[in-house]
């Protein structure tokens, strides 16, 4: 019996990082469903890649969920969907502030009207403070969380990162909030709102590279010792046009890599300055000498914190990931769909493909008590799909 078993999830969220956030509930064993409008639904389901007609991205997020369609700006879908909520444990929304206000499902109200429930608002800024109502992806909460700002390179504009990290974090956040929130009921009863802000949750990722500038001390952006600033901690190309990274920190593994290379091994290499200008070209002129896979043994060879950067489409070839069970596929309708196990997923989880919209619409209703001919009125009305 996995951790969560028994715990009752209705997830409202779309895109990334709600749905991230009940991934990681699904797979410690609570049951989620996925509730999506009668229109476009998650729009994640249409982000190329594809596998099939449907995202690789949607079908990572959304295994082992049940979907079903309300309209809940139709007072028969609202009512139909408060019908259901008395069987959950926990509501998962992340629309801007105000928008369940305005459908008169306001977390006053819900939890007035379900003292147990347990709400997670995920959002960009928060339910309160002067950006609270504004729009915003990814990109716009690491801007506002002044990650952005510490990043190179240092003579154009931050690079755009390769990966949401403000999503996911939002996720993680959301996931220790609502497990958080749920051991506070066992003990009072009491259900409660967990007001998670993406672009606050993103700040903790970045404490040491943010820590100086909170306390007054400038530094160029890309030109800390963990932005790039310093020779033993960049990435570097190889003779075929790879990449590898080098991250020796400590004095011992910059020694190692010296010693393995020929290089005089300067303890000032570990120092930001004017001086790093210098060590980085010659270092870029060394491993431009080999090809990655000669750097692939050099990092075996030698413990001193270098590695090939591995590209996506080599990860299911990876014998560590392999070995530890991290990457499996599902099966759909002829299609192979790579999923990725997570930290807290058990190694021997069975798992089901990500629903097709409304799949389990049905299901969850009569779960919820109400027999086809309640069921097939909601129908006639458009409430549900």
């Amino acid at each position: 019996m996995r951790p969560l078993h028994g715990i009752r999830v209705l997830d409202l969220s779309r895109l990334i990082p709600g749905p991230f956030a009940t991934l990681v509930l699904a797979d410690l064993g609570a049951q989620v469903d996925k509730i999506e409008d009668a229109g476009a639904g998650d729009y994640l389901r249409f982000f190329p890649p594809l596998c099939g007609d449907v995202s690789a991205g949607f079908h990572l997020l959304n295994r082992d969920k049940r979907s079903a369609v309300i309209d809940l700006k139709k007072p028969e879908g609202k009512a139909a969907f408060l019908g259901l909520l008395a069987g959950y444990d926990v509501l998962v929304e992340q629309f801007r502030p105000g928008v369940m206000d305005r459908l008169g499902l306001s977390h006053a109200s819900l939890r007035e009207r379900f003292p147990r429930l347990v709400i997670c608002a995920v959002t960009g800024y928060g339910q309160d403070g002067p950006y609270a109502s504004q729009a915003g992806h990814d990109l716009n909460f690491l801007a506002r969380a002044g990650l952005l700002g510490a990043m190179g390179p240092a003579d154009g504009p931050p690079q755009v990162p390769g990966f949401q990290l403000a999503d996911v974090s939002g996720a993680m956040w959301a996931v220790i909030a609502i497990l958080a929130a749920l051991r506070q009921r066992d003990a009072t009863g009491q259900g409660s709102v967990c007001d998670v802000a993406m672009s606050e949750g993103a700040l903790g990722f970045a404490a040491l590279s943010l820590a100086g500038g909170m306390a007054g001390v400038t530094e160029p952006r890309g030109e800390g010792l963990l932005t790039g600033g310093i020779a033993p901690y960049r990435t570097y190309l190889t003779e075929d046009g790879q990449a590898v990274a080098l991250a020796a920190l400590e004095p011992k593994f910059w020694a190692t890599f010296c010693a393995g290379v020929g290089l005089a091994c300067d303890g000032e290499a570990l120092v930001p300055g004017p001086h790093q200008a210098a060590l980085i070209e010659r270092l870029a002129a060394t491993f431009a000498s080999r090809t990655r896979d000669e750097w692939r043994a050099f990092g075996a060879a030698h413990d001193c914190c270098l590695t090939v950067v591995v590209r996506p489409e080599e990860l299911r070839a990876d014998p560590h990931l392999q070995a530890r069970g991290v990457l499996f596929e599902l099966e759909d309708r002829g299609v192979t769909i790579p999923e990725v196990r997570m930290p807290v997923t058990p190694r021997d989880a069975t798992h089901t493909v990500a629903p097709t919209p409304g799949r389990d619409t049905r299901a969850i209703f009569r779960d919820a008590g109400l027999n086809d001919d309640a069921i097939d009125a909601l129908l006639a009305a458009r409430a549900i799909a």
